[in-house]
């Protein structure tokens, strides 16, 4: 269990997940918490994270920093998300080792899971088959982090775990045109033509893949809760268990922003992996469910939006 006082560094603190994680600490009670911004700390600079762990050495770690984005941008830019996601989680997760973290806890996502596997998908079938190829160069980086994280425990006896979350949305999202996921992208897309009074929107693929979302606050609990109870090589799953097509999500968010024009699509686009469900049955067995549902999670995410209109990348 973390003590109230102790040190805990939330990597990614300005991050739909890290501020979220901040948000759960503070509201449990934890007070002595270490956030740094980019400009202050290039994760990717491994001489730079050796001396902010040597002079901090914080007792806890919540890895929850990354470059991340969706399907155009881990296709247009696959040699950057690959370096940029191993380099700084080897530094960090390093760092963590040699400096004697107590405990630390790695972010991933559940695009790790071969594109086929088995559904809904168990912790189990990390490796057992091929990967998605629009985001291939993205899990292999997080693939790496989370072994790294299972082969000290293994070599040296240190306790780092993972967590695998779903979809993810809510508050401090990017909305970023071309480099956000699905559901704050057609947020933006549906409000701007809500405001233009455009016609039509046209979205990509056809609408078929089925996708699971959680909303951030509710995995933010989770990621709190596991650094106090779990320990244990496998990675945890995080998500809802349910799940929606692409489609009826278009009509969901067009619903909540209030735009009422014709929704069509562009085939010629890719539709990614074409079902992405999660098995949450270990999280649950660990005393933990989501809270939130997928429309007031929408509500939430689009009054964020609103109130933060102009963001994008960090």
């Amino acid at each position: 269990m973390m003590e109230k006082n102790a040190k805990i560094y939330v990597a990614g603190h300005r991050g739909m997940v890290g501020s979220a994680i901040v948000r759960q600490l503070q509201k449990e009670g934890y007070t002595n918490l270490v956030t740094r911004t980019h400009k202050e700390l290039d994760l990717t600079r491994q001489d730079a994270v050796e001396k902010f762990f040597a002079e901090e050495k914080p007792e806890y770690v919540f890895l929850a920093a990354a470059k991340v984005g969706g399907i155009i941008a881990n296709q247009n830019h696959l040699a950057d998300f690959m370096y940029e996601n191993m380099i700084l989680e080897m530094n960090v997760v390093h760092s963590a080792f040699v400096n004697g973290c107590k405990k630390l806890e790695f972010l991933g996502s559940s695009c790790i899971y071969p594109r086929m596997a088995p559904q809904p998908m168990k912790e189990s079938c990390l490796l057992t088959s091929e990967l998605e190829k629009t985001n291939e160069a993205y899990a292999l980086a997080k693939i790496s982090g989370l072994k790294y994280c299972e082969y000290l425990n293994r070599q040296y006896g240190t306790h780092y775990i993972s967590v695998m979350p779903t979809n993810l949305y809510g508050p401090n999202d990017n909305y970023h045109p071309e480099h956000s996921h699905v559901l704050p992208a057609l947020i933006r897309r549906f409000h701007e033509a809500k405001e233009s009074g455009a016609p039509s929107v046209t979205c990509w693929g056809d609408g078929s893949p089925l996708r699971e979302f959680l909303y951030v606050d509710d995995l933010a609990e989770l990621c709190v809760l596991l650094m106090n109870i779990y320990e244990g090589n496998e990675t945890v799953n995080a998500g809802t268990g349910k799940e929606i097509t692409i489609k009826e999500l278009t009509k969901l968010v067009a619903d909540v922003v209030g735009y009422q024009g014709e929704i069509l699509w562009d085939t010629s686009r890719p539709n990614g992996t074409p079902r992405k469900l999660l098995d949450v049955s270990k999280s649950a067995a660990l005393g933990w469910h989501y809270k939130t549902e997928l429309k007031d999670g929408i509500r939430l995410a689009y009054e964020d939006f609103l109130h933060n209109p102009i963001k994008t990348e960090r």
